[in-house]
């Protein structure tokens, strides 16, 4: 194995085989005891895309939450998915099918796009020019304000999406998609949480199809594995302790070091 290698499954905690049914009980009685511990909030908030990863993190939500209304009798314990298309989302379908199927209690939509326009606008008025990768993170941030936003008026925990094949790569917004109170599926790479689906018995489309961020407007769906250069594959096999190419090793390795302030609190003058 790689020293390098070593390290990033020191971090990311991975484990090289799971048993898919032990880490769905783990996840659910995580977030179960989060929301014991603090006993004043009662709302689970996810933004659902119609992904694999939104779509196990919704179910497991769900589950937890049910358990909880059962075993405490409260019945202000609820989970809220939330729709956040930037004007029509292509798989919109997708994203709502993954909603009926993880039976969330309550459906809340936001449209961002004009909310990003305007931020958008704004800037550019300033005489800066606005990339589409970077009005793509405009878009990731603007949906987790909106997250935010609900939890805030429901007594709630935002929960995130990040599992160890995106937080290896740095495959998200700083402060966007990264963003959030609670991160069920850390520890898990993406063929793990492809696993804990099929026990959950998840309709096998929604965790089939092609993974993509769809935030840039000048490459619509752009796959995951275009974007990072290297596939989801791969990566599992290396957060994994398996062997892989040199050539996907380096692209991984990469990926981590370039974007390690992704992974850290904001630095202070204690931390150069």
């Amino acid at each position: 194995m790689r020293p390098m290698q070593k390290e990033i499954i020191a971090y990311e905690k991975t484990q090289p085989t799971i048993d898919p049914e032990t880490e769905i009980r783990r996840s659910i009685d995580f977030i179960k005891n989060y929301l014991k511990k603090n006993s004043f909030l009662k709302t689970l908030v996810l933004g659902i895309s119609g992904g694999q990863d939104s779509t196990l993190a919704g179910k497991l939500a769900e589950i937890a939450i049910t358990e909880l209304r059962e075993e405490t009798g409260d019945s202000e314990y609820k989970f809220i998915a939330m729709r956040l298309p930037y004007g029509e989302q292509a798989d919109e379908s997708d994203a709502m099918a993954a909603i009926e199927w993880m039976e969330a209690d309550e459906t809340v939509r936001v449209n961002i796009k004009e909310s990003v326009d305007a931020m958008v606008k704004a800037i550019e008025v300033s005489g800066l020019n606005m990339s589409d990768f970077n009005k793509g993170n405009i878009k990731a941030r603007s949906r987790m304000i909106a997250q935010f936003a609900i939890a805030g008026d429901t007594k709630g925990v935002v929960i995130g999406t990040d599992h160890a094949a995106e937080n290896i790569t740095g495959f998200y917004t700083k402060y966007g998609d990264g963003a959030a109170d609670i991160l069920p599926l850390f520890r898990l790479d993406k063929r793990q949480g492809r696993s804990m689906l099929e026990k959950l018995n998840a309709p096998s489309y929604l965790y089939e199809k092609t993974p993509t961020a769809d935030l840039e407007e000048d490459r619509p769906s752009l796959p995951d594995d275009v974007a990072l250069g290297v596939g989801y594959k791969a990566i599992d096999d290396y957060l994994e302790g398996k062997d892989v190419s040199e050539h996907d090793a380096e692209i991984i390795e990469n990926w981590y070091q370039k974007t390690s302030h992704k992974r850290d609190q904001p630095y202070t003058v204690f931390d150069i």
